[in-house]
Formats: structure tokens, C-alpha cells, sequence
């Protein structure tokens, strides 16, 4: 009977339609994750003035997502081990989107917090799903290529709620773009359809009639059989390993490190997407030019993800990470201050490039440091630890803000970080590494 190994199959199959398809379905849910979680800050300046918000207290509204985000991102990892993968993204994406357009009819700062921390449930468990969706079903030549190129419809969503914010909030009021994040459960059906669920669930349910259609349209040259056995690598047989993997073999201070760098690189991004818009507006430009800068951040920050990819297959992935958060420190600290807008066009845009670029490398090297058998413990470690940076930057910044202090004070308590970071990539132990060992 032939051994059929279906991680192989999928590693060395070409890129063709069926491939096509799941990347368009996984970064179109990134666009809608990405849309959810910039809407808040885009609505940030009208919310506050309506319902009459403190700084501080605007911060823990913004945050509410975030919690929700962390618990949602363990929580919805597990659910796809019982109800499939496909089935886990679908019930995310009801989440987020209609608890988005209820945050839309609130009145008060507890009732909007509830919705978005229940929506966060979502957006923080549709990424580790569609992230090992995406892996699971790449070619193995290019498939740090498809990761990039789907997390950059992260900053297309961001740029979509820019877009559409400055039309619909000075038109419709604020409510308006939380309205239109419910317009993705109408594809939920589509996506059930046309997803393909994951092969290791497939392989361990015992549901070969459907693995063989999948196998087929992944690698068109494969004539099913009726004695095919499928079977999985030992590696992907096992699920998660225990945290203490990641502090063997010489690994425990870099993982220490790692943690750092994600808790030091989500709180700027989370600190300039949820604060952006209302500190330009406080600067004296006008919400359009406000939003126009978060526009800018995003676009910045596709450029910066993709870039940075072709930059790490080319030199080492670490020296690229680096001189990014030492980018990020010169930027931000400059928004502060008085400069031509041209040139603070430019440095929005570099912003975005290396804080909410280099969030996605940091991650890519993470999986790149750890062995196979520890990498998802690693990752899932790493940026659970990072969360707790990005709870916490919209409460600390909202602090700030409230304290009325001069703007480039604010915008050098977002550089901090990235000076921190900076070190902390740059003491990582290379040597140690799982690519080290090739």
C-alpha cells in the first residue's frame, strides 16, 4: 500500500489555482482583521468628543480589543483542533464582524468595551488560524513569499478604514464605519465552501475521501487509489510542546530576548495606530489630514513588510531586524517635531514601515530560530507575551495624552521601545539557532 506523506506532497507541489485560492481567501480575512482593529483608533478623536471620554480612560476602550485579542489567539488555536480548521476561521469572522457593528450602536465607554473585547475574540483567533492555514497549504520555495504577501492585506484593511473613514465619519458620524465591518459574514458561506480544511485534521478524523480531493487539486499529477494510506510526519503527529523546549540547548536567553523585542515592537504598533489620528489632531491638522496620516502609516508599513522579506532572504534576517527598529527610533521620535508635511509624510511612512513592517519579520525570524518541534510553542509564546505590550501602549500613551505634555514628548515615549528592541534583537545568540544547524 503506498505511504502517502501529505506535508511532503504539499512542500514540493507548484504554485497553481488551487494555491491561488487559498492565499485570496487568507488575506482577505487579514483585510477584514486588519479594517476591525484600525476602526477604533480611526474613530478614536469623534468617539471621545461624543461621549465625552477622558485620554486615559479612551486608552482602556482601545485596549478592550486587544484583551480580547490575546484570549481569542490561545483560545481559537485549540478550537481548531476539535472543530477544523475551516470551521474555527468561520466562527472568528462572525465574531469579529458582528460585534464590530454592534460596538456601532453603544452609547457609553463600558457598553463599547464589552463589544470590542467580545469582537477581539475574533480578530486575535482568525490569525494563528489563517497564519497555519497559509503554511500548511505554501510550497515550501516560497512560502516566507505568501506569509508576507498575505499579512500585508493587514495594512490594506488599515488603509481601507482610513479610506472609508474619512468619507462615511464626517458624512455619518462615527458609528458608520463600525456599521460596515458587519458586511463579512455575508461571505462566511463562501468561505466554508471553497476553503479547504487542514490536512493534518483530515488525516487525524479520518476523512480520506475528502483529503484525496484536496491532494488532488494540490498536486494535479496524484491518481487516488483505494488502498492509499495517508500519513502525517512524526513532527506534525505531536501538538505543541511544553514551554520549558524553549529554554534548552542554550535557547533561554534569547527567548527572553524574543519576548522582549515582540513586547517592545507591539506596543508601538498599537501605540500609533490607536493614538496617531488623535495626535496629529491635536498637532492642529484636520481629522481628514489626521486620517490621511494613518493612511500613509499603513501604506508605509506594506512596503516596509515586503521589502523587509526580500531583504532578510538576501542578508541575515537579524542585521535586517535591527537597523529597522533602529529606523523606527529615528522616525518616530522626529514625528515630535516641527517639520515641512512632506517630509512628515515621509516619516509617517517610515514609521509604519518599521514598526508595523517589522512586526511580521520579528515574527518570521522567531520561526526561523526554533526547531520544528518547539517552533509553534515559540511563536505562539512569543507573541502572547508581545500582546501584553500592545494592551498595554493605548493606556500608557492615553496617560500621556491626558497629561496635556508637549508633542514630541509623546511621540519619544513611542521611540523608547524601539531602542530597547534594538538591543534586544542584537543580543540574541544567532549560534543557537535552528537555521544555524543547516
Amino acid at each position: 500500500m503506498p505511504q502517502i506523506d501529505v506535508h511532503k506532497l504539499s512542500d514540493h507541489a507548484r504554485f497553481n489555482g488551487f494555491h491561488g485560492i487559498v492565499l485570496f481567501w487568507c488575506a482577505l480575512i487579514i483585510i477584514f482583521d486588519g479594517y476591525d482593529l484600525a476602526v477604533a483608533g480611526i474613530a478614536l478623536p469623534s468617539i471621545m468628543k461624543e461621549m465625552g471620554v477622558s485620554p486615559t480612560n479612551a486608552g482602556f476602550m482601545v485596549s478592550s480589543a486587544l484583551f480580547g485579542m490575546m484570549f481569542g489567539a490561545i483560545f481559537m488555536g485549540t478550537i481548531a483542533d476539535r472543530i477544523g480548521r475551516k470551521w474555527a476561521i468561520a466562527l472568528c469572522i462572525l465574531l469579529f464582524s458582528v460585534f464590530t457593528a454592534v460596538a456601532g450602536l453603544t452609547t457609553d465607554p463600558l457598553s463599547f468595551s464589552v463589544t470590542r473585547f467580545l469582537a477581539g475574540l475574533g480578530i486575535g483567533g482568525v490569525m494563528p488560524n489563517v497564519v497555519a492555514q497559509m503554511t500548511e497549504y505554501s510550497p515550501r520555495k516560497i512560502r516566507s513569499t505568501l506569509v508576507t504577501l498575505m499579512f500585508s492585506g493587514y495594512s490594506v484593511g488599515g488603509m481601507l478604514a482610513a479610506l472609508l473613514g474619512k468619507g462615511l465619519i464626517e458624512s455619518y458620524g462615527w458609528q458608520s464605519v463600525f456599521f460596515a465591518a458587519g458586511l463579512p459574514v455575508l461571505l462566511i458561506p463562501f468561505i466554508l465552501k471553497s476553503m479547504p480544511e487542514s490536512m493534518a485534521f483530515l488525516v487525524r478524523h479520518g476523512r480520506l475521501d475528502e483529503l484525496k480531493g484536496i491532494v488532488q487539486r494540490l498536486e494535479p499529477g496524484y491518481v487516488p487509489s483505494a488502498g492509499d494510506q495517508f500519513a502525517l510526519p512524526h513532527a506534525h503527529a505531536a501538538h505543541g510542546a511544553p514551554i520549558g523546549k524553549l529554554f534548552q540547548d542554550g535557547r533561554g536567553f534569547s527567548t527572553v530576548m524574543f519576548w522582549v523585542a515582540f513586547f517592545m515592537c507591539l506596543f508601538m504598533v498599537y501605540a500609533l495606530s490607536s493614538w496617531l489620528a488623535k495626535l496629529m489632531a491635536g498637532a492642529g491638522y484636520s481629522l481628514g489630514s489626521a486620517l490621511t496620516f494613518v493612511l500613509v502609516l499603513n501604506f508605509g508599513a506594506m512596503i516596509g513588510a515586503i521589502s523587509g522579506g526580500w531583504l532578510a532572504d538576501r542578508f541575515h534576517i537579524k542585521y535586517v531586524l535591527v537597523a529597522f527598529y533602529a529606523l523606527a527610533a529615528v522616525s518616530i521620535t522626529l514625528l515630535g517635531y516641527k517639520v515641512p508635511v512632506e517630509l512628515l509624510y515621509i516619516l509617517v511612512g517610515l514609521a509604519g514601515a518599521s514598526t508595523i513592517g517589522t512586526q511580521i519579520l520579528t515574527y518570521a525570524y522567531v520561526g526561523q530560530y526554533y526547531p520544528m518541534a518547539v517552533r509553534s510553542t515559540g511563536i505562539g509564546w512569543a507573541s502572547g507575551v508581545g500582546r501584553s505590550g500592545a494592551i498595554l501602549a493605548p493606556i500608557l500613551i492615553g496617560t500621556l495624552v491626558g497629561m496635556a505634555l508637549p508633542l514630541e514628548h509623546n511621540f519619544m515615549a513611542i521611540a523608547i521601545p524601539a531602542v530597547i528592541a534594538v538591543i534586544a534583537v542584537s543580543l540574541i545568540n544567532h549560534r543557537h539557532s535552528a537555521s544555524a544547524h543547516h
